[in-house]
Protein backbone atom coordinates (compact mmCIF):
# COMPACT_ATOMS: atom_id res chain seq x y z
CA UNK A 1 0.00 0.00 0.00
CA UNK A 2 1.36 3.01 -1.29
CA UNK A 3 2.45 5.42 2.23
CA UNK A 4 0.14 8.22 2.18
CA UNK A 5 -2.81 5.53 1.92
CA UNK A 6 -1.33 3.37 4.46
CA UNK A 7 -1.18 6.74 6.77
CA UNK A 8 -4.83 7.68 5.64
CA UNK A 9 -5.89 4.41 6.69
CA UNK A 10 -4.29 4.79 9.70
CA UNK A 11 -5.66 7.94 10.76
CA UNK A 12 -9.67 6.78 9.54
CA UNK A 13 -9.05 3.78 12.13
CA UNK A 14 -7.53 5.92 14.91
CA UNK A 15 -10.47 8.09 14.59
CA UNK A 16 -12.70 5.62 14.40
CA UNK A 17 -11.61 4.12 17.72
CA UNK A 18 -11.31 7.46 19.56
CA UNK A 19 -14.64 7.88 19.13
CA UNK A 20 -15.88 4.29 19.90
CA UNK A 21 -14.58 5.30 23.15
CA UNK A 22 -15.75 9.09 23.37
CA UNK A 23 -18.60 10.11 20.73
CA UNK A 24 -18.12 13.22 22.21
CA UNK A 25 -14.01 13.15 22.15
CA UNK A 26 -13.34 15.30 18.55
CA UNK A 27 -15.98 17.94 19.51
CA UNK A 28 -14.76 18.64 22.46
CA UNK A 29 -11.33 19.07 21.33
CA UNK A 30 -12.16 21.25 17.97
CA UNK A 31 -13.80 23.84 20.77
CA UNK A 32 -11.06 24.32 23.55
CA UNK A 33 -7.37 23.70 24.15
CA UNK A 34 -6.45 24.31 27.42
CA UNK A 35 -3.16 22.49 28.46
CA UNK A 36 -1.58 22.74 31.69
CA UNK A 37 1.94 21.76 30.04
CA UNK A 38 4.42 22.84 27.96
CA UNK A 39 6.51 19.92 26.31
CA UNK A 40 10.02 21.51 25.18
CA UNK A 41 11.36 18.14 23.71
CA UNK A 42 13.91 17.02 21.12
CA UNK A 43 12.61 16.36 17.82
CA UNK A 44 13.64 12.50 17.80
CA UNK A 45 10.93 10.39 16.72
CA UNK A 46 11.09 7.81 19.11
CA UNK A 47 10.27 10.23 21.89
CA UNK A 48 6.10 11.42 21.08
CA UNK A 49 5.18 13.93 24.10
CA UNK A 50 1.39 12.85 24.62
CA UNK A 51 2.37 8.84 25.06
CA UNK A 52 5.01 8.61 27.25
CA UNK A 53 3.40 10.47 29.82
CA UNK A 54 -0.18 9.25 28.97
CA UNK A 55 -1.83 12.06 28.03
CA UNK A 56 -4.84 13.03 25.21
CA UNK A 57 -4.58 15.51 22.07
CA UNK A 58 -5.22 18.85 23.75
CA UNK A 59 -3.19 18.37 26.98
CA UNK A 60 0.05 19.01 26.28
CA UNK A 61 1.30 22.15 24.10
CA UNK A 62 4.36 20.93 22.45
CA UNK A 63 7.82 22.21 20.91
CA UNK A 64 10.18 20.13 19.78
CA UNK A 65 13.61 20.67 18.21
CA UNK A 66 17.46 18.77 17.68
CA UNK A 67 18.66 17.93 20.85
CA UNK A 68 16.05 20.25 23.33
CA UNK A 69 17.46 22.85 22.64
CA UNK A 70 16.44 26.55 24.46
CA UNK A 71 18.08 29.64 22.42
CA UNK A 72 16.99 33.21 23.03
CA UNK A 73 17.30 34.39 19.40
CA UNK A 74 15.09 31.21 18.16
CA UNK A 75 12.03 33.00 17.83
CA UNK A 76 10.08 29.58 16.88
CA UNK A 77 10.30 28.51 20.55
CA UNK A 78 10.58 31.73 22.12
CA UNK A 79 7.08 32.11 19.89
CA UNK A 80 6.11 28.83 21.30
CA UNK A 81 6.87 29.77 25.12
CA UNK A 82 5.09 32.78 25.20
CA UNK A 83 1.66 30.97 23.81
CA UNK A 84 1.98 28.33 26.22
CA UNK A 85 2.41 31.13 28.84
CA UNK A 86 0.58 33.98 27.88
CA UNK A 87 -2.42 32.84 26.35
CA UNK A 88 -2.67 29.25 26.92
CA UNK A 89 -1.59 29.97 30.88
CA UNK A 90 0.17 26.39 30.88
CA UNK A 91 0.94 25.17 34.34
CA UNK A 92 4.44 23.64 33.88
CA UNK A 93 7.31 24.15 30.99
CA UNK A 94 8.98 20.43 30.95
CA UNK A 95 12.25 20.70 29.12
CA UNK A 96 12.71 16.59 28.06
CA UNK A 97 16.13 15.28 26.94
CA UNK A 98 16.54 11.67 26.14
CA UNK A 99 19.93 9.37 26.90
CA UNK A 100 21.02 8.10 23.12
CA UNK A 101 20.03 11.72 22.12
CA UNK A 102 21.98 12.20 18.30
CA UNK A 103 22.01 15.48 18.35
CA UNK A 104 24.04 15.36 21.65
CA UNK A 105 26.08 12.52 20.27
CA UNK A 106 27.35 14.44 17.27
CA UNK A 107 28.26 17.75 19.78
CA UNK A 108 30.86 15.77 21.28
CA UNK A 109 32.32 14.67 18.07
CA UNK A 110 34.78 17.09 15.67
CA UNK A 111 33.31 16.22 12.13
CA UNK A 112 31.24 18.40 9.96
CA UNK A 113 27.74 18.00 9.48
CA UNK A 114 27.12 20.88 7.33
CA UNK A 115 24.10 23.42 9.09
CA UNK A 116 23.68 21.68 11.83
CA UNK A 117 26.97 22.58 13.06
CA UNK A 118 25.84 25.57 14.22
CA UNK A 119 23.13 24.39 16.11
CA UNK A 120 25.10 22.18 17.78
CA UNK A 121 27.51 24.38 18.76
CA UNK A 122 25.01 25.03 21.77
CA UNK A 123 25.67 22.00 23.15
CA UNK A 124 29.29 21.91 22.42
CA UNK A 125 29.16 25.19 24.92
CA UNK A 126 27.18 23.26 27.38
CA UNK A 127 30.43 20.26 27.31
CA UNK A 128 32.38 23.31 27.83
CA UNK A 129 31.00 24.32 30.90
CA UNK A 130 31.00 20.85 32.60
CA UNK A 131 34.36 19.54 30.94
CA UNK A 132 35.81 18.45 34.10
CA UNK A 133 33.30 16.80 35.23
CA UNK A 134 32.55 15.05 31.20
CA UNK A 135 35.92 14.25 30.73
CA UNK A 136 36.55 12.49 33.56
CA UNK A 137 33.98 9.77 32.58
CA UNK A 138 36.19 7.68 30.43
CA UNK A 139 33.22 5.36 29.10
CA UNK A 140 31.38 7.19 26.46
CA UNK A 141 28.22 6.17 26.06
CA UNK A 142 28.32 7.51 29.99
CA UNK A 143 29.71 10.68 28.92
CA UNK A 144 27.24 10.81 26.64
CA UNK A 145 24.56 10.21 29.23
CA UNK A 146 25.70 12.70 31.55
CA UNK A 147 25.86 15.13 28.83
CA UNK A 148 22.09 14.71 27.75
CA UNK A 149 21.16 15.63 31.47
CA UNK A 150 23.38 18.27 31.99
CA UNK A 151 21.86 19.38 28.46
CA UNK A 152 18.60 19.60 29.95
CA UNK A 153 19.37 21.36 33.05
CA UNK A 154 20.80 23.83 31.11
CA UNK A 155 18.28 24.80 28.45
CA UNK A 156 15.52 24.11 31.53
CA UNK A 157 17.33 27.18 32.74
CA UNK A 158 17.45 29.00 29.32
CA UNK A 159 13.74 28.86 29.82
CA UNK A 160 13.73 30.21 33.10
CA UNK A 161 16.09 33.27 32.00
CA UNK A 162 13.43 34.51 29.60
CA UNK A 163 11.48 37.41 29.79
CA UNK A 164 8.51 35.65 29.09
CA UNK A 165 8.75 33.39 31.53
CA UNK A 166 9.82 36.12 34.74
CA UNK A 167 7.15 38.49 33.49
CA UNK A 168 4.39 35.63 34.08
CA UNK A 169 6.45 35.37 38.01
CA UNK A 170 6.27 38.90 38.85
CA UNK A 171 2.18 38.90 37.76
CA UNK A 172 2.06 36.27 40.04
CA UNK A 173 1.28 33.30 37.65
CA UNK A 174 1.30 30.11 38.36
CA UNK A 175 4.41 28.75 36.74
CA UNK A 176 7.08 25.95 37.21
CA UNK A 177 10.08 24.97 35.06
CA UNK A 178 11.16 21.22 34.91
CA UNK A 179 13.76 19.43 33.79
CA UNK A 180 12.96 15.86 32.78
CA UNK A 181 14.86 12.73 30.89
CA UNK A 182 13.55 9.44 28.90
CA UNK A 183 15.27 6.86 28.12
CA UNK A 184 14.71 4.65 24.98
CA UNK A 185 16.12 1.66 26.11
CA UNK A 186 13.46 1.18 28.74
CA UNK A 187 10.72 3.52 28.04
CA UNK A 188 10.68 5.52 31.53
CA UNK A 189 10.60 9.24 32.19
CA UNK A 190 13.11 10.31 34.67
CA UNK A 191 13.13 13.67 36.86
CA UNK A 192 16.31 15.29 37.20
CA UNK A 193 15.25 17.59 40.24
CA UNK A 194 15.34 20.89 38.04
CA UNK A 195 12.17 22.89 39.04
CA UNK A 196 12.11 26.64 39.33
CA UNK A 197 9.19 28.58 39.90
CA UNK A 198 10.12 31.89 41.12
CA UNK A 199 11.80 34.64 39.74
CA UNK A 200 13.88 34.67 43.00
CA UNK A 201 15.37 31.72 42.15
CA UNK A 202 17.38 33.02 38.81
CA UNK A 203 20.82 34.23 39.39
CA UNK A 204 20.93 37.65 39.76
CA UNK A 205 22.50 38.54 36.67
CA UNK A 206 19.21 37.34 34.71
CA UNK A 207 16.77 38.55 36.82
CA UNK A 208 14.56 41.12 34.96
CA UNK A 209 12.90 43.50 37.26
Amino acid sequence: MPFRKQLLENNRRWSERMTAQDPEFFRKLSRQQTPKYLWIGCSDSRVPANEIVGLMPGEVFVHRNVANVVVHTDFSCLSVLQYAVEVLRVEHIIVCGHYGCGGVIAAMGHGSLGLIDNWLRHIKDVYQRHAAELDAIDDREQRGRRLCELNVAEQAANVCYTTIVQNAWHHGQPLSVHGFIYGLADGILRDLGFRVAAAGDVPSIYSVT
